[in-house]
């Protein structure tokens, strides 16, 4: 089972995987703090300083400042500005992994189109027998001589 296991670690596609794991993580910290921090503020300036991350409906007793109060005292929230974050952020990564595919795919046409152009190499032809045959006889004549 021992041996199974490290097979299936040191197939390529799997440290693939892992490899656009780890770069998908950090670029999911990317886009979250370019909504929070470059795209929130923007959209706030547009309608008139509104907070998205902070938008909340209470669904339960008291008045709280902010999202962060309410779930502090346990209230119960309709949390919708952080889930328009959220749908921010997915839109923002859909758009970029669309871009990513569409230059990939530039790429890989880019190359075929390349392998069909270029001529194919031609491979060098060996000598036949005869051809090898007469060269020794040559040179058997040369040595003779």
């Amino acid at each position: 089972m021992l041996k199974e296991f490290r097979d299936f670690i040191a197939r390529g596609n799997v440290m693939d995987m892992a490899v656009g794991i780890i770069i998908g993580a950090s670029f999911t910290a990317i886009v979250s703090s370019m909504v929070a921090d470059l795209i929130n503020p923007i959209i706030g300036v547009v309608t008139g300083g509104i907070d998205f991350s902070n938008l909340f409906v209470n669904l339960g007793e008291g008045e709280f400042a902010s999202l962060a109060a309410a779930r502090e005292a346990g209230a119960a929230v309709f949390a919708y500005g952080a889930f328009l974050t959220a749908v921010i952020n997915f839109l923002i990564v859909a758009f970029v992994v669309f871009l990513l595919v569409k230059l990939v795919n530039r790429v890989k046409e880019t190359a075929a189109r390349k392998a069909e152009e270029a001529p194919p190499e031609e491979k060098p032809v060996a000598p036949s027998s005869e051809q090898l045959l007469a060269e020794i006889r040559d040179l058997l004549k040369s040595r003779a001589a």
